[in-house]
């Protein structure tokens, strides 16, 4: 495969993918506000940092305000990462290698693409923003329902899947820090009622707490939370499910080019990591911590992979 065929596919659907993870830091956001006593619109800083956007958003001059912060991750210009820049960068992607993809896979980017182009055209009421987030994740949905049903298993639907899940597996630890490093930053509140729920807005928030239920039973608890999101290799959003898919498409890469890179040692060395670990000793030796190292791992496979099959050829 040339190199900017697998390069379009890869980011069209790390596009997808960061568009409907935005949605969910946007619902974190909201969620999690509504636990803390006294809360302000600071609470907007931990969610554009969690995003990665703090930088961008305060150079544009921009007053941090509830509104403002939502406005900027969901449909603002100037944000790479808003929702409505991520679709349109997916949809240029498709175009780009449409001939790789099914028709029914391009009829639903572009149906996403035009529909969440006009619902986010102008300024969302905050009574509308719920509905809006599910529309959002909907239409992404869509596409990857579609992409499962229609295309084939070869080395196109594996460079689709690394790029999902690498940028999954971003917001994932991303929205685990905002949690537990940012929102509850003392001991104070660690075990108490409102640590408690803010957890159960973790699962919430990334479609697990059905998942949870059924794997450790009715109450939230930190450290099973945080072992499901981590480390449970059934939970499809967790750390550990997802460095094992990426793992499984490098490897089918490799077999059918009959050559192993460096990225792929780089992915069984994250897989080793994320998945040997005991929840007890990441957090002993500090989730903040382990998320950050994680997240830096990850950055360094996803430019390896771009190195290795020439995404810029």
């Amino acid at each position: 495969m040339l190199g900017r065929t697998a390069n379009g596919l890869y980011w069209m659907y790390r596009y997808l993918e960061r568009a409907e993870n935005t949605s969910r830091l946007v619902e974190t956001g909201q969620r999690l506000a509504l636990t803390r006593l006294g809360a302000s619109d600071d609470e907007w800083r931990s969610v554009l940092q969690s995003a990665g956007v703090w930088e961008a958003f305060t150079d544009a001059g921009n007053e941090l305000t509830k509104d403002a912060a939502i406005d900027w991750m969901l449909r603002s210009p100037n944000n790479p990462s808003s929702v409505k820049c991520c679709l349109e960068a997916a949809r240029a992607n498709a175009r780009g290698v449409r001939t790789a993809l099914t028709e029914e896979t391009w009829e639903a980017v572009n149906g996403a693409y035009i529909e969440v182009k006009e619902l986010l055209s102008r300024k969302l009421r905050e009574r509308d923003l719920p509905n809006a987030l599910g529309r959002i994740r909907r239409h992404t949905a869509l596409v990857r329902g579609t992409t499962h049903g229609t295309m084939l298993r070869n080395d196109i639907y594996d460079f689709v899947r690394i790029g999902t899940f690498l940028e999954r597996a971003d917001n994932t630890a991303r929205i685990l820090d905002v949690k537990y490093y940012v929102l509850l930053p003392t001991a104070f509140g660690v075990g108490s009622s409102i640590d408690n729920v803010q957890w159960e807005t973790i699962l919430s928030s990334n479609s697990a707490r059905g998942g949870y239920r059924a794997a450790h039973g009715n109450s939230p608890r930190p450290r099973e939370i945080a072992h499901f999101m981590i480390l449970d290799r059934r939970m499809p959003r967790s750390l550990a499910f997802c460095v094992s898919k990426i793992r499984d498409n490098l490897a089918y890469i490799a077999d059918d080019y009959g050559a192993r890179q460096p990225s792929h040692d780089l992915a069984d060395d994250l897989h080793r990591s994320s998945a040997g670990q005991d929840i007890d000793v990441i957090f002993n030796e500090g989730l903040h911590e382990y998320l950050q190292d994680f997240l830096r791992r990850l950055g360094q496979l996803a430019r390896q992979i771009e190195i290795d099959y020439r995404f810029t050829a």
